[in-house]
């Protein structure tokens, strides 16, 4: 009876969809660990540091979107990536293939590759991670890191760009084991016809008509957008590109993923977890421009593939209160911070706490004087012991982080993911259909449906 229903659904899709105009140009974002808490914090961090609204949150259609798993009410990456883009629900763990691993699905990417539209794959972690893998791979599990690069080798897609490609020699059998000697994936690649490039100068230079392209922005994830420096590539960056060298008579379909969102809400980071929502933003509005050029032929999805933190808009200790503004005082990511405190003590054979404190003062803004009742800032006689106690165990980091939740009001339930409802939000030709209560397989449905 299911499957007769949404055999229903798909046809009445197809139906209305005859004799309207479909989109020549299809850009879907996925938003890593992003829900709505993770959106409109960004929202409101941006605003309040003069930058803004969001362009996601303002496109005219939206829906709110389930993420389960067939395994679990809380999906995973590698579900909830192969529901955004085949249209088929699978087990934890699984890439693109049923829960008992027998039958693979074809995505969206895939039925747009054999339909001749061009395909791209962008996002800030490696090229083989779950939700990007999704899109062209075929694994029992999503660790089969190797395997997926194959995938993405034989996929012939167009475009591939953001971090590395995880283990290209192969993955260890165990932790600790040497690493195995297979044919590195870049060769295979470059086998295959791929230009394989990792200099940034080199990407940038590229024209359409450059052929195939696999770009490694980074030997892992590219840096995160609080750590980043005017050298680094951005997201907005390797998405304009991939416009300029996708666009081509017949169309394509481009995939961008904001895959850091999600390991700094693991991480429960409100500074840097917002920040990367931020460029995700930035990349969305780098495709707005480009349907402002061609805005009878294009159409623009943002979802998230599941909510990672539990984050929530409030903190018991802060009242009705939150101050979003004061993230901005934190200048770099806790694990950079991490390193530059442990390259500061190496350097420095007295470094002593009050050498912290200065650190602290100058990478987060909190102040060791002061009254807190006063001074947003300064910090109360808890938090003045609770930062002195985890430096001497060697744990500042974690306890800056959690300091800084605090001061902004921003609360945290788990160092997973949650079941929360993600939310879609459209503009352009067709956006329509991506309105009301749906499942995370419409989203693919209803975007195959549209191919011609």
């Amino acid at each position: 009876m299911k499957k007769l229903f949404l055999f229903f659904v798909l046809v009445c899709t197809v139906v209305l969809s005859a004799g309207e105009k479909l989109p020549k140009y299809i850009i879907l974002f996925i938003g890593d660990g992003m829900s709505t808490p993770q959106r409109m914090m960004a929202e409101e961090f941006s605003r309040k540091t003069g930058k803004g609204e969001l362009v996601i949150n303002h496109f005219p259609f939206h829906a709110s979107t389930r993420t389960v798993s067939t395994s679990s009410l809380v999906t995973d990456s590698a579900a909830a990536g192969t529901a955004i883009a085949c249209g088929t629900k699978t087990a934890n763990g699984r890439i693109g293939v049923t829960p008992d691993g027998r039958t693979r699905f074809e995505s969206v990417a895939e039925l747009a590759k054999k339909k001749n539209y061009k395909v791209g794959i962008v996002t800030t972690v490696t090229i083989n991670h779950a939700t990007p893998a999704s899109f062209y791979g075929h694994r029992i599990s999503r660790s089969q890191y190797y395997e997926l690069g194959l995938d993405l080798v034989n996929s012939n897609f167009d475009y591939f760009a953001g971090g590395g490609v995880a283990f290209p020699t192969g993955k260890p059998a165990k932790k600790g084991a040497p690493l195995p000697n297979l044919p590195n994936i870049y060769d295979l690649a470059a086998k295959k016809g791929y230009k394989v490039l990792k200099d940034k100068k080199a990407f940038m230079a590229l024209k359409p008509g450059s052929g195939k392209i696999l770009y490694s922005g980074a030997p892992g994830r590219i840096p995160a957008a609080i750590d980043a420096g005017k050298e680094d590539i951005t997201l907005a960056e390797l998405t304009a590109k991939g416009l300029e060298l996708l666009k081509n008579d017949k169309g394509f379909f481009l995939m961008v993923e904001g895959g850091t969102i999600d390991s700094y809400g693991h991480g429960n980071e409100a500074a840097s977890n917002l920040r990367e929502v931020l460029a995700l933003d930035d990349a969305v509005k780098v495709a707005v421009k480009f349907m402002e050029k061609h805005p009878q032929d294009t159409l623009i999805v943002v979802t998230g593939d599941h909510e990672t933190g539990g984050m929530s808009m409030g903190f018991a200790g802060s009242g009705y209160a939150m101050h979003m503004e004061r993230l901005a005082l934190q200048k770099v990511s806790i694990g950079k911070f991490a390193s530059l405190l442990k390259d500061a003590r190496q350097a420095k054979k007295d470094f002593s706490y009050a050498d912290a404190q200065k650190m602290i003062t100058k990478y987060f803004g909190l102040q060791f004087a002061g009254n807190p009742k006063k001074e947003p800032m300064a910090l109360s006689a808890e938090q003045k012991k609770a930062l002195e106690a985890a430096y001497k165990k060697n744990r500042l980091p974690g306890a800056l982080k959690t300091v800084m939740n605090q001061k902004a009001g921003i609360g945290w339930t788990t160092g997973a993911h949650t079941a929360l409802p993600v939310l879609t939000t459209a503009t352009g030709v067709q956006a329509k259909r991506f309105s009301g209560f749906i499942d995370n397989t419409d989203i693919a449905r209803t975007l195959k449906s549209l191919l011609k």
